[in-house]
């Protein structure tokens, strides 16, 4: 398993000597079940607000409540190894909740970021609050049109083939 992947305990800490140093650790969340073109440029360019950037990866029960059955499809695990392994990607770690409030809440990350299916307004209410709470700057990204892991699920089930 990558050293990149750290437990929230060991993000809080490395977030904590960040700030000491006057860096910012960019944080952001998802699933990222299906890596895809969309994902590693959301990443890179959210690796460029900040000077580390941390993913936080959903995991395996909470995929399953916000995508329902048959997600995922790959392991916790094996999810966070594959983001683990982008350049990009400083720190993975795992929450088993399906809210990222309590990790937002421990790590206290200077910047987070989320991709252009949302707006700061349409993030779920108890994040937003506890991103205002530590005083986290919000960066939304654009959207990827056309790179979606559900989008590739339903265009494999049409042409299993290829």
């Amino acid at each position: 398993m990558s050293e990149k992947i750290v437990n929230p305990d060991r993000l809080a800490a490395i977030a904590d000597s960040l700030r000491a140093q006057g860096r910012k650790l960019v944080l952001t969340n998802g699933c990222f079940d299906l890596l895809h073109v969309g994902h590693v440029r959301y990443l890179q360019a959210a690796r460029a607000f900040g000077d580390v950037l941390a993913v936080a990866i959903n995991g395996d029960d909470s995929v399953r409540v916000l995508k329902g059955a048959g997600r995922p499809l790959n392991t916790e695990s094996g999810r966070a190894e594959i983001i683990a392994a982008l350049e990009c990607v400083d720190h993975v770690v795992l929450f088993p909740e399906v809210r990222v409030t309590r990790l937002i809440e421990k790590v206290r990350p200077a910047i987070y970021v989320k991709g252009g299916d949302y707006t700061p307004a349409s993030l779920h209410p108890e994040e937003l609050a506890a991103l205002e709470k530590i005083g986290a700057e919000i960066r939304i990204l654009p959207f990827e049109p056309g790179h979606s892991t559900s989008g590739l699920i339903e265009r494999m089930k049409k042409n299993p083939s290829g």
